[in-house]
Order: structure tokens, then sequence, then C-alpha cells
């Protein structure tokens, strides 16, 4: 190597250690307002998997509305749910093999169960504080990198602190309140639960004591005359719970009063929040079984007593810490700092048009926030609002939604380097696994296991609608447990787990023993699903009288077929490293070769249904037809540039609005398509500030996303989204700045992850490649795609031209670094 290589090298190495780490910056990792949350949108939100809270901020009425991951309504799904449906399935084929499309709706219709359950409120703390005097110097926050929300202010020339953190080791909320002069605190405090239940104070704390919902409809059925039914005369539905609050107090006076406990004249006041249910499983039955509530809410809050507010903080932010230090993300360096500005305000200028590249940066990694935040509870993976809720009736029951959006909550987790976080998940598909087994014998006689679109902690998997209220075009799909096994195999492709695959296969194949049975010829033989959908959409078809009409339910979506598709190579690919099931494999090979294949309309988009129809809506939300560009990697500009180019016209033709998760997946699915700018154009509408009554889809005064209402997938998507445009690996290598939007001339990245358990580093100005840090945990085989040629220190390679970029293979070593660097200038020889 000659003396200028070695310089280039030098330099190139240094700019990489200097900007591709940056310290973690608590001011750019922070979200703070001048005034006190009046919407639930703009309270902040605080948790440790299991325990939540939203905190308002306010000065003299406090609120924290409370929640605890597994507080549902209902109990154990049934059995025997819908045992006509089978005489209906086949009825409903053959009209839909017909093309009578209104009759195969009527016969779909009649192969529903029930609705799922409901994710439910624990209750509310209320901390009524006496201040003779008025509030100045108001300050509220929420410190992202350590999980604490901060609340202060003056009056009369006291500062009064609050710090508001939820801990995972500790498993209670704390609440600490302080002055800056001694004896200033004089609160008074009370709980408040929309379940029934009773409240006491008992030896110095506040308990409340109560049962959840036997049965709560869904926030869209109004047919019911008891929406929310609380008695089961089977005594087994409606899960015990228990909330409890103990203050611990330095100096002053403790007074108890029924349900109420004053405080005065007290210098410190920490405040411990413990509660529990007796959920103990999909399958145990929480109202006269199942884990004792008391004593777990009762243990947790005498073991946090013990410890004492200095060791739980410290134990919270080095455990909070830990997982979020992982991945560093800095865009546009020297742009003007805007965080002095209260996160409104910026999110306000910001969609006026402001260049706010610090705060994209910090959406980014609130979306690892709220990850970590709401999924660390075994067999409770993040619902549609995480694990944020104050409606005994949520939206959409804030259940899991499985024909996009449960999945949308775990994209990032791989991406951003936090898969263990995948645990909770992969509990509840293995609880579908069984549930989903009775399913598909009794409404299908298939084998394997089915799940629909709706899912709940009980793991439900029938096709909900109440027994032919619901519409088909949501409440009939089937094919969710294809999708969701999807999230088994992509840990293994991340993590190289080989016992963890080996635990899970059955999952995974016996998804794929539904979809087979589920297959069935066309008129020509090809295999489609029937009956089928494209979630949430309805077509226009005219009927055998030559009336024009709408659908929704037809045969061989592309969405079914691409999720099959998907499905087959995946379970192949998994059998295949596991060394088992070879006729399976062979099956699901001449299944794949018979599947309709993908076709492109006359508008060039790729179709979305069996035939070239129109839709009665073309700007839908879902664009489930590419789900073989994203979450898939069947359709790629590399690979399939005409099918990638079909896609792009799809997206062109959907529009670039929509709500907050739908705005989420376009960013993934421009990514995908290398194209970085557009991809950025989506992401900037992501972040629109929505307030309470805007119909538009953004994110709120909170960050929270807009469907709108709120659902927290969106925030989940649009980090995964932005990591894709930073890498990509589901094409078999690390693909670096694969869709750099021109936006974010300069920056850097650290700790996010490919495929292959390799932890990527990247730094680049003016839009190329500056250097890059690969870290193989696992070791292996490496490659590598850029935009520009590079070079591997160690290696004696360099990129060569390929499809769309350069590529370098390289072998690595387990916990080795590689540096990667531009190939020096022809001249250096």
């Amino acid at each position: 190597m000659t003396f200028l290589q070695i310089l280039f090298l030098a330099l190139t190495l240094a700019t990489l250690r200097a900007t591709a780490a940056p310290t973690p910056d608590n001011g750019a990792l922070t979200l703070h307002y001048d005034k006190p949350a009046d919407a639930w949108t703009e309270a902040l939100p605080v948790g440790n998997g299991r325990l939540g809270a939203m905190v308002f901020g306010r000065p003299g009425d406090e609120l924290l509305q409370l929640n605890e991951a597994t507080l549902w309504s209902g109990g154990p799904v049934g059995r025997e749910l819908n045992p006509g449906a089978f005489d209906a399935l086949g009825k409903a084929r053959a009209a839909l093999a017909r093309g009578d499309y209104q009759a195969g709706t009527d016969w779909v219709r009649k192969m529903q169960g029930p609705y799922t359950e409901s994710y439910q409120p624990l209750g509310d703390l209320l901390i009524h504080q006496d201040l003779a005097g008025a509030v100045r110097d108001y300050r509220r926050s929420l410190d992202i990198r350590d999980g604490i929300a901060s609340t202060s202010y003056t009056v009369n020339g006291v500062r009064y602190t609050r710090e508001v953190f939820a801990s995972a080791p500790g498993q209670v909320i704390v609440v600490r309140l302080s002055a800056d002069r001694p004896r200033q605190l004089n609160l008074d405090l009370e709980t408040r639960t929309q379940m029934r239940a009773t409240s006491r104070v008992d030896g110095g704390a506040i308990v409340v004591a109560g049962r959840a919902p036997a049965h709560v409809d869904p926030s869209y059925v109004k047919t019911h005359a008891e929406p929310v039914i609380w008695d089961d005369p089977a005594g087994c539905r409606g899960m015990r719970f228990e909330l409890a609050v103990r203050p611990v107090v330095r100096d002053g006076k403790v007074t108890a009063s029924g349900s109420r406990i004053g405080i005065r004249d007290a210098s410190e006041v920490v405040l411990l929040v413990s509660a529990a249910t007796s959920f103990a499983g999909f399958d145990r039955c929480p109202a006269s079984a199942g884990r004792d509530q008391h004593a777990l809410a009762q243990g947790h809050l005498r073991r946090a007593q013990g410890q004492g507010y200095t060791a739980l903080r410290a134990a919270h932010v080095a455990d909070f810490r830990a997982l979020f230090d992982r991945v560093a993300l800095t865009l546009n360096r020297g742009e003007a700092d805007r965080s002095a500005l209260p996160t409104d305000r910026r999110l306000a200028e910001f969609t006026a048009g402001q260049p706010d590249a610090a705060l994209e940066a910090l959406y980014v990694q609130f979306g690892r926030y709220l990850l970590i935040s709401s999924s660390r509870t075994r067999g409770a993976p993040a619902n549609l609002q995480g694990i944020w809720n104050q409606l005994v009736r949520p939206p959409w029951s804030s259940n899991y939604t499985t024909n996009i959006n449960l999945q949308m909550n775990y994209w990032p987790v791989e991406s951003a380097n936090l898969s263990e976080l995948q645990a909770p998940l992969d509990d509840l598909l293995r609880a579908l696994a069984v549930t989903g087994r009775d399913t598909a014998a009794t409404y299908y006689h298939a084998p394997g296991w089915a799940a629909h679109h709706n899912a709940d902690i009980w793991a439900s998997s029938n096709p909900v609608g109440d027994f032919g209220d619901g519409d088909p075009k949501w409440a009939n799909w089937a094919m969710g447990s294809a999708w969701l096994s999807r999230h088994i195999w992509e840990h293994y492709q991340y993590t190289g787990d080989l016992a963890y695959l080996r635990d899970a296969y059955p999952v995974l194949r016996d998804a794929a023993r539904f979809t087979l049975a589920w297959l069935v010829p066309d008129a020509q033989g090809r295999l489609v699903t029937s009956p089928s959908t494209s979630p949430e959409n309805d077509f226009y078809y005219t009927d055998a009288a030559g009336v024009q009409r709408q659908a929704a339910v037809t045969v061989g979506s592309t969405m079914d077929l691409g999720i099959a598709r998907d499905l087959f190579e995946n379970v192949a690919a998994a059998s295949t490293v596991l060394g088992v099931d070879a006729g399976l494999r062979n099956e699901m090979a001449a299944a794949t070769a018979r599947l309709l294949p993908f076709q492109v309309g006359g508008k060039g988009q790729l179709q979305e249904w069996y035939r070239d129809v129109e839709e009665v809506d073309p700007h839908h939300r879902h664009v489930s037809q590419l789900y073989a560009l994203h979450p898939a990697r069947i359709i790629s500009p590399l690979t399939t540039p005409a099918l990638a180019a079909a896609a792009r016209r799809t997206l062109e033709l959907r529009g670039d609005d929509g709500t907050g998760w739908s705005l989420a997946w376009k960013v993934n699915f421009w990514a995908r398509l290398l194209d970085g700018n557009h991809a950025y154009t989506l992401f900037r509408n992501l972040l629109r500030l929505t307030r309470p009554g805007d119909k538009h889809g953004g994110a709120y005064a909170n960050l929270f996303d807009a469907h709108p209402p709120f659902q927290i997938d969106g925030n989940f998507a649009g980090t995964a989204g932005v990591i894709e445009m930073l890498l990509q690996s589901q094409n078999g290598e690390l693909h670096l700045l694969p869709a750099l939007p021109d936006a974010w001339r300069a920056g850097s990245v650290k700790g996010i992850v490919g495929r292959g358990n390799f932890v990527v580093d990247v730094d680049w100005d003016a839009g190329r490649l500056q250097a890059a840090r690969i870290t193989a945990r696992r070791g292996g085989r490496c490659v590598l795609r850029t935009a520009a040629p590079v070079t591997v220190q160690g290696v004696a390679a360099r990129s060569m031209p390929g499809t769309l970029g350069y590529t370098l293979a390289f072998d690595t070593e387990p916990g080795q670094h590689y540096e990667v660097i531009p190939a020096p200038p022809a001249g250096l020889h």
C-alpha cells in the first residue's frame, strides 16, 4: 500500500470514528412543552412493557392515566365457534367461481364467529397539589433516552419538580415530587377506575381491587343494547386486577380519609404505583383461577419500597439505556438547532415546511422508545395502542389487527437492534397456533392453523363479525397465520439463532400446511385462494343482468398469493436449514409453480384482484397488493424490474396521502423501490401535525401516530421505514444507503442491524458514503452493495460494478469489525 493510500484510509477511518457513533445528546432526545397537556394525545407516555402511564403534567391537578398490558375483557376463547362455517365455504366458493360475488359474499358472512375482546384502561392516579399562586416558568418533558417524564414550574418563588418513570427492573411506576425549599409539598392523592372495583387505604397505600368486563363489543358495533357486559354466569370471563399506590414521604404528615391520602408540609414525596392482573395465559380462566393479583401487586410494591428512590432510578436508567443506546442517528450535522422550541411548535413549523432534520431523527428514536416501553411482557405484545389506552371501548378494541397493523408494530424490532423485544409477539404466535388449529379444523376442515383479521390476548383466531354482522372485506381475510409466521423466519435471519428456529419451526410449518389446503384451482388449473379479499378495499363489477355493483370478496387477490409465495419460500428455507420435511418442500414447490402469477393491469399497475377491475376507492389506505415488495422480497428493482415498475405505478395511482400507518407503509414501499426522495415525501407527511378533530393522518403533538385516531403502528413502521432508507438486507446483502434522500445531505447512523446478524454504522456526506463499520456478531459471508466502489480494511478486494451499484463479498469472523471506505481514487496506485 502506498503512502497516499495509507493516508486516505487513515483519514476516512478517523471520520467514521468521530461521527458514526455520536455521544447521545439528551437535548436532541427530548420532547418538551411549555404548557400542560389538555388532550390525551398531548400527554407523555412512559412504560416498562407491562405498566404504562400517560402523564399530563398539570401543576395543581396532575393526572396519570394508567394501564397494565394484560388487562383485557373476556376470557379464553371457546371451541366449535361456528360449526356451520364449512358448509357455507363450499357454497361461497361455488358462487365466486361463477362470478356471483353477491351470493359469495352472503355465504361468506355465514362463516363468521364472535368478536375479539378489548384492551382495558386500568385507572387514573390524581394528585391534587395546593398551589396558592400563579404558575410560572413551566416546562414539561420526556427524555426518551432515560425514559423519564418531568414537569417543573415555579409558584411564589418555589420551584416544584416531578419525575415519572416506569421501571422494568422494579416493576413499578415511580413518581417523585420535590421542591427547592423544605416542607412545601401539600398533596391529596386519589384513584379512579372505569372498571368495577372497590378502593380503600390499607397499610398506608391506596388499594383498588376490581374486575374487568366479561365482554366488550368493538367500538364500531352499534347494534347491541349492552355493549359492555360485566357478569359471566359461567364464572370464567372477567379477569381480576389490583392497583396499589404507596407514598413514601420525607418530613410532613400523612393522613387517610376513606380512599384518599393527604400529605402536608412534606419536603419530598415518592409515589410507588404497582398493579397486576390474574391473567395467566391465553387458556387459563382469569376469573376463577389464574395468578394471585394481590400477591403480585403487593410484592412489587414491597420490593420497590425496600430499594428506595435513588436505587430505583439508577436501575431504571441503566436498564433503559442498555436498550436505547444501541442506535444513534444524526441527520444534517450543522443544521440550525431547533431543540429549544417546544415540540408542538417544532412540529407545527415542520408541517408548514420548515426543515428540521433533528426532529425527524427524534421521531425515529421515539419509535424505538415506544417499542422498549410497550413490548416487554411475555404473552402480551404491543397492541394497536402499544400499552396506552384510556377507553373501555377503545378504537378497534385496541386489539391485535393482523391484516397489517400488528405486523407493523414489529417491523423495526430486528433492524432497530431490539431483537429480544420480539418475544411477546412470539408468545402470541404460539398461542394462535393452538387456537388456530381448532379454527382451521372447525371452519375449513383443514390441517395446520388459521388466523384472521383480529386477535386478542386470548389468541382469538376465528373470522370475527358476530356471526354475520361483520363486513367480509376485513372480517373473513384468512391469511393471518401465513403473514404472522414470517416474523419467525425474520427473527432467525437476523439472529441466526438455530435453537430458536428449531423450537418455533412447527408454527411456521403448520401455517404452510393450512395455506396449502386453503388454495384451490381456478378454471385454468391455477391455484388461488377462495374466498379472497384485498383488505380492506372494494371493486366494481357488472353482474349477470348488466348492472354495475360493488364487491370485496372474490378469488385470488394479489395480496393473498404474494403471502403464499413468501410463506412457502420461508418455510422451505427453514426446513432446509433444519434438514427436515423434504416432502413438504416438494409440495410447496409444486404449489408455487401453479400459483396464479402476478398480473400487470391496464394502467401499468400491479393488479390488485383476480381480474383487472376498478377500485371503489382508488386512494385506499391499504396497498395490500404490494406485500410482495414489502415486507416480502419477491418484487425488487434488483431482481424483478418489470414488476417493480408496476409496483411504482400502483403507488403513484394510490397517491401520497393516507392515514398515519398507511403513510408509514408507503415510506417502506418507496424505500424498497430505492427512491429515497419519494420515501422522504411520505415521511414528511407522516409528521404532519394532527390536532384533535383533524381528519388527516400524521402525528399528534406528543408524536403519537394519528390514523386518526391514535394507532401506534405508524410510529413503529415510520421508524422501520427510515432504517430501510439507510440499510436494506432482504436480498442477502447489506445495501448501504439504498434510498438516501437529497434532504439528508450529511449524517450518520450507528447500531442498526442487517440480516445475518451484522451491526452496521454508516457515515455520509454530500449524499455519498464516507465510511462504514460492519460488526459480525456471528460471522459468515457478508455481501455489501453500495452506490460507488468501496474497499474493506484487511480484505484483498474492492467492489465490482453490478446491478444498480457495486457489490463486494467477503468472509467474516464472529465479533470482528470491518471498516468500509470509498475505494481510493483511481490515481492512487
